[in-house]
């Protein structure tokens, strides 16, 4: 039996063994599907690439440096030589989310699909780093409890409401305080501080480079390029 063989026969003996996915606040719709697992594994990629997958998911106000942050450290990781890709707010509405606007339930929409996507991500050993406003508790921690322990990072980018509007680098507060844009979070809309987030980025106090910095340094610590 010839190799590409032998892995077919693992498979089909072998497939209620194979991971599954993890259970999720909601049921799938469709009830007529099967969850398909693979030879190769998520430790597999990981080996081959040289880094775990995970999640960084940046959090915090318009105009706090989330995108800006998250695309230096995207720059830090490249340099290293490591696998990363950023799932960027406003990219994904043209494409993936385009048809959502911001009430309360479509931004649970956004971000439970965004979730999955970076959850995919991840399992393929990418570092994913996502840059939303993710306004509400409950759907950041409905995106944790879908991943592995330990590798959704939650960083609050917080930086005070005045800062964030003094910046408005979109024009966004000036609309929203004069009634153009409703459901404005901060203005019209709430925010939710993180609770516990793994890490607290002040990008009032210091500058884009030192949070990067951060951010790779709590990865470096916890192992997440190290795989052999």
């Amino acid at each position: 039996m010839g190799p590409t063989l032998r892995s077919l026969h693992f498979f089909y003996n072998h497939r209620s063994s194979l991971t599954e996915p993890e259970d999720t606040m909601t049921p799938p719709k469709s009830k007529n599907i099967t969850w398909h697992g693979g030879v190769v594994t998520r430790q597999d990629r990981e080996r081959a690439a040289g880094q775990k997958g995970c999640v960084v998911w940046f959090t915090g106000l318009s105009g706090s440096g989330k995108s800006t942050v998250a695309r230096r450290f995207e720059q830090l990781l490249l340099e290293r030589g490591r696998v990363s890709y950023v799932l960027d707010g406003d990219n994904i509405r043209f494409g993936l989310n385009k048809d959502l606007g911001f009430s309360p339930e479509d931004r649970n929409e956004n971000i439970r699909r965004i979730g999955e996507v970076a959850k995919l991500f991840a399992d393929a050993a990418i570092i994913t780093t996502t840059a939303f406003i993710s306004p509400y508790r409950t759907d950041r921690d409905n995106v944790r409890v879908i991943m592995p322990e330990g590798t959704f990072i939650e960083v609050y980018i917080n930086a005070p409401l005045d800062v964030c509007e003094s910046r408005d680098p979109k024009g966004l507060y000036k609309k929203a305080r004069a009634g153009l844009i409703p459901e404005f979070t901060g203005i019209s809309a709430p925010y939710e501080e993180p609770m516990s987030p793994e890490l607290e980025l002040r990008t009032d106090l210091y500058d884009v480079d030192a949070c990067a910095e951060q951010v790779l340094s709590y990865l470096d610590k916890r192992g997440f390029f190290n795989v052999a």
